[in-house]
């Protein structure tokens, strides 16, 4: 069975806490982590108002935190989010939840 993350990139601050709970629990040195956190622009949308996103996405350092799910535990970026805006489950659980401001990553 295939497993993955759902991401609502409404909701993601930019905080990076996922980032910094995964090089943490893995012991990465800095600068590398199994998620990182995109800032996607600013950009004007009209009238002086300006967007900013962020977009959380794998690495290749990330190892799906097999330990801790063996565990029943969630991944650690998935526990450590703040906006709470990260599922981990099946894929096929995932996608039926997908809507046009969320994200599938496969594990």
């Amino acid at each position: 069975m295939a497993y993955g993350l759902l991401i609502d990139t409404e909701w993601c601050t930019g905080c990076h806490t996922c980032e910094l709970a995964c090089q943490m629990h893995n012991g990465l040195p800095v600068g590398q982590t199994g998620i990182i956190v995109q800032e996607i622009g600013p950009w004007e949308i009209g009238d002086g108002r300006w967007q900013l996103s962020y977009l959380p996405a794998l690495t290749s350092q990330c190892s799906g935190c097999a330990a801790r799910v063996a565990e029943g535990k969630q991944p650690t970026c998935v526990q450590h989010c703040q906006a709470k805006c990260m599922e981990y489950g099946t894929i096929e659980e995932l996608a039926a939840k997908m809507g046009p401001k969320k994200v599938l990553c496969a594990l």
